[in-house]
């Protein structure tokens, strides 16, 4: 078996992390308002060279899977296309910065709201401090959905990451968020298919994402899988 860090998303099943990948909590860091400022790790799971996360939203061994898939019949088609990031974002176009921004991929994560939202701060980035608060909000985004580059040079500006899986907590909402995969770990389908492989992208472990395996924010509304831990 290859070392190399991978994630196979399991024909109805679980993801099959492999690789020797971390696996700690990320914890969202939000003020009074609710507005997200940023980051913590929370604990960190003893893993194995490969471990199975829970896909269907109902171990009871959560975030790893106990098979409750199998007995519940779950049905986890994927249903993500495998259009690249680039040719489905929208762009904003401000005097040092551009945004891309590809909304189906949202998890309402809120670290967009800081300041005036990182897209009004994209279009006043001739101004330091937007700059550097558009940058930063945008790069605390766990999906991705928001990416910024630099307008002169036209690199694309992002956080260092090693290859790590964190599973987001919401201490503000009370709720579970995705699966936050980091450092460009590739994910293969279930058809054999790997998808685009980013520096971030975040995973459904609900079991209700109308976008799967990746996550569209239905964490967020009532459901028996609202509780992730």
């Amino acid at each position: 078996m290859s070392d190399m860090p991978k994630i196979k998303v399991m024909k109805n099943g679980p993801y099959l992390v492999t690789g020797n990948v971390p696996l700690t909590e990320q914890i969202i860091v939000s003020d009074n308002e609710g507005t997200s400022t940023g980051w913590k790790q929370g604990k960190k799971f003893e893993t194995a060279e490969q471990y199975m996360l829970c896909r269907c939203g109902r171990s009871k061994n959560k975030p790893f899977c106990d098979g409750t898939h199998a007995k519940l019949g779950f049905q986890g088609k994927e249903t993500a296309d495998h259009v690249p990031f680039a040719k489905k974002a929208e762009f904003t176009d401000g005097p040092e910065l551009v945004l891309m921004d590809n909304m189906e991929l949202c998890v309402l994560a809120r670290h967009c709201h800081v300041g005036t939202r990182t897209w009004n701060l994209v279009e006043t980035s001739d101004r330091p401090e937007d700059k550097e608060l558009a940058i930063s909000s945008a790069c605390n985004c766990p999906a991705g959905r928001l990416v910024v580059y630099d307008k002169e040079t036209q690199e694309v500006i992002e956080p260092d990451f090693e290859p790590s899986i964190g599973m987001v907590e919401d201490p503000y909402t009370g709720l579970s968020g995705p699966i936050w995969v980091r450092g460009g770990i590739p994910v293969e389908g279930a058809d054999g298919i790997e998808y685009e492989a980013r520096n971030r992208v975040t995973l459904c472990r609900c079991g209700r994402s109308r976008n799967m395996p990746f996550c569209d924010g239905m964490h967020t509304l009532p459901g028996p899988s609202e509780k992730g831990k």
